[in-house]
């Protein structure tokens, strides 16, 4: 198997960004030729019309490119952080919400968590007044995999997020 092979077969198992030294130890090359085989796999991307690319901002990763995004967004299995997952477990117990009641429960990074659920279509908001009433959408319910009421669900996100 050749250098490029290699790397490219490291950065796609590891589905995180590797610096070249974190390459060089996995494979056992040097850094100056994984950088020189870095470069070329790169340039390999660059040159086709592909839905892959490299990024080497903060280390080298496969990544899908942002305009196949949404694609993957529809199959891919939505991670939640321990706090945004608070958020969506209290709005859909207390549904419908304000935004401004869920900034007091939660605190001020409840914004994020309502915008960061708001682009993944879980939630819903509707103007209500100086705020926003805030909702569970039908895709909370699918991707849940949901056919009855929200409240069981999210007592057990709830129950999940504080163990």
């Amino acid at each position: 198997m050749n250098l490029k092979a290699k790397i490219e077969a490291t950065l796609f198992a590891t589905g995180s960004a590797l610096s070249i030294n974190e390459i060089s130890e996995i494979i056992g090359a040097s850094c100056d030729d994984i950088e020189e085989a870095l470069l070329e796999l790169i340039m390999d991307y660059s040159s086709r019309d592909g839905a892959l690319e490299i990024d080497d901002e903060d280390g080298y990763i496969i990544q899908v490119k942002n305009e196949h995004f949404d694609i993957v967004d529809k199959l891919m299995p939505i991670e939640m952080g321990e706090s945004m997952l608070k958020t969506l477990s209290a709005i859909a117990i207390k549904q419908p919400v304000l935004q401004s009641t869920m900034v007091n429960l939660v605190g001020i990074s409840a914004y994020d968590h309502i915008v960061n659920l708001l682009e993944r279509n879980l939630i819903s908001k509707k103007p209500q007044g100086k705020s926003f009433l805030l909702k569970t959408t039908p895709r909370f319910n699918e991707y849940f995999k949901l056919t009855g009421d929200t409240k069981t669900l999210a007592q057990i996100l709830d129950m999940q997020a504080k163990n």
